[in-house]
């Protein structure tokens, strides 16, 4: 199968974040019995998802890992075009169909590449990591990263996570954490707006502060230039239905605030900070209401952000292997950060405009996949020496 067959056959697979994976990971693994690679699942507790890697090549130290995740996000409530799981070839020069840009164009280049792998004389091994769940949270890499590390005696080196990029390779992520935060307040008419303590009320103060805290920063100089904005960025964007009528002072209400930070800044002391200023709040209010309560927790877990020297090897690496010195940075969140957790020089490199991800008509070009299959050439030829 060449790379757009292999493409289209991971398109076919309607698997959604939070969503058994079993379908794809199973034809994946067929994939690689029938070119003679054994692979190694990782499950979760209830087995219904897995991630899967493998090596191929001898157990040398200094191996590269190729890394990317099998789900996508929901095409619900999108207009598309074309069936969003029947890659679609329009003649324009671009694939079309969820995931194929982000980030199934990355997995078939890997597949597509291992005839080319099991041939060549590897002096040092290349390791497939294919994650479940990283759509809605990243939430598989962190144990498939130390399950590399614990099931190989030697130590592969490098991680490159193909996450749509166009080819450039990428040095920088911002990490991501999402909270919940619930006020309990009390019940009344809203006449008495003065006498009770309105929940709709307070979580709108404490959004307005989140704002403030995110323009402080930049105020006092936390600023990394490669993103886009150049700060760690704060913000609520959902707040569900509360309350029961505009006449009545609200009980309770949520809402739900990421932050997404620039590797110098820490999400965890924002939140310190923050958690701090609630409970100079419930003091105030609990003078109108005794049972005045704010309460946060994580809805989403801490990705960590990505910061790779520029004089790490690895970075000589991707250099090498994709011709281009222009490093970047990326403000969305991925797995490489928590690859470089594990202890791996990792970056990310992959096929793809990230402008294209989780949209209507999505899309790869077809030279996208060229480059990247190039990219995996020019490895194996890297470790063949």
């Amino acid at each position: 199968m060449n790379t757009e067959e292999i493409l289209a056959k991971l398109v076919s697979f309607s698997v959604l974040g939070g969503q058994s994976n079993i379908s794809i990971a199973e034809w994946i693994e067929e994939f690689l019995t029938k070119h003679g690679v054994a692979f190694v699942n990782v499950p979760n507790t209830d087995g219904s998802k897995r991630s899967i890697h493998c090596r191929i090549g001898p157990a040398i130290d200094g191996g590269t890992i190729l890394s990317g995740h099998m789900d996508v996000v929901p095409v619900e409530g999108q207009e598309w075009a074309s069936d969003p799981f029947v890659l679609t070839d329009k003649g324009d020069g671009k694939l079309y169909g969820r995931g194929s840009c982000d980030m199934k164009a990355y997995l078939s280049c890997c597949l597509s590449m291992l005839p080319e792998m099991t041939k060549a004389n590897l002096k040092k091994p290349i390791y497939f990591a294919f994650s479940y769940d990283e759509e809605i949270g990243c939430l598989a890499a962190p144990e498939l990263a130390e399950h590399i590390k614990t099931t190989y005696t030697e130590k592969p080196a490098y991680a490159i996570i193909g996450e749509p990029s166009m080819m450039q390779p990428i040095v920088g992520q911002k990490g991501i954490v999402i909270y919940k935060t619930r006020v309990n307040g009390s019940a009344g008419h809203s006449s008495r707006i003065r006498n009770e303590v309105s929940a709709i009320h307070e979580s709108a103060k404490l959004i307005v502060w989140l704002e403030n805290k995110m323009n402080s920063l930049v105020e006092a100089g936390q600023i990394d230039d490669r993103f886009d904005p150049p700060h760690s960025s704060i913000h609520c964007g959902l707040f569900p239905q509360s309350g029961i009528a505009p006449n009545v002072i609200s009980d309770s209400a949520s809402f739900y605030w990421d932050v997404r930070v620039i590797p110098k800044d820490n999400a965890k002391e924002i939140l310190e900070e923050f958690e701090s200023h609630c409970r100079e709040v419930e003091q105030a209010c609990r003078k109108r209401f005794k049972d005045f309560k704010i309460e946060t927790v994580e809805d989403h877990p801490d990705v960590p952000s990505l910061d790779t020297p520029d004089d790490y090897s690895v970075v000589a690496l991707i250099k090498e292997l994709t011709g281009r010195n222009d490093l970047g940075a990326v403000s969305y969140a991925a797995e490489a950060g928590q690859f470089a957790e594990a202890g791996f020089q990792a970056v990310i490199c992959g096929p793809g405009d990230i402008k294209q991800a989780h949209r209507a008509d999505e899309f790869v070009a077809k030279e996208q996949l060229d480059k990247c299959c190039a990219m995996i050439s020019q490895l194996i030829l890297v470790q063949s020496q």
